[in-house]
């Protein structure tokens, strides 16, 4: 289990610094959020959330795909309320905001999705 976490951790970070670090240097743009607080949001979710399933999984393994799902709104939630004011007051989004938003959305979606799915279907 913590050989698990550890691995996910290392993993996380590795693809934070490696893809914060292309996307910041490919924008020549300014942003009208912080786009190191949106990697670090979807770092510090996916870390819990593995977290989270990973201790489920160990007491009730038939619950863990539920509490993932109910995991994943609370994630949504979270965001919504902690870049309320930087991203959903502003109306007018660019398509450089909107894609810089979705890129760590669906990169960190998909890292988290394949740990997951590999630790239920080791259960």
């Amino acid at each position: 289990m913590i050989k698990r976490i550890v691995f996910v951790i290392i993993l996380v970070l590795a693809v934070f610094g490696l893809s914060y670090g292309i996307h910041s240097s490919l924008l020549h743009s300014e942003l009208s959020f912080s786009l190191f607080n949106v990697y670090i949001f979807h770092v510090i979710s996916v870390v819990i959330i593995y977290i989270m399933v990973e201790i489920v999984a160990e007491n009730l393994p038939n619950q863990a795909g539920y509490s993932y799902l109910m995991l994943m709104f609370f994630k949504i939630g979270a965001f919504v309320l902690i870049f309320q004011s930087s991203v959903f007051k502003n109306d007018a989004l660019t398509q450089n905001d909107r894609i810089a938003l979705v890129i760590p959305l669906f990169l960190f979606l998909m890292i988290e999705a394949a740990a997951i799915a590999k630790l239920l279907n080791s259960k």
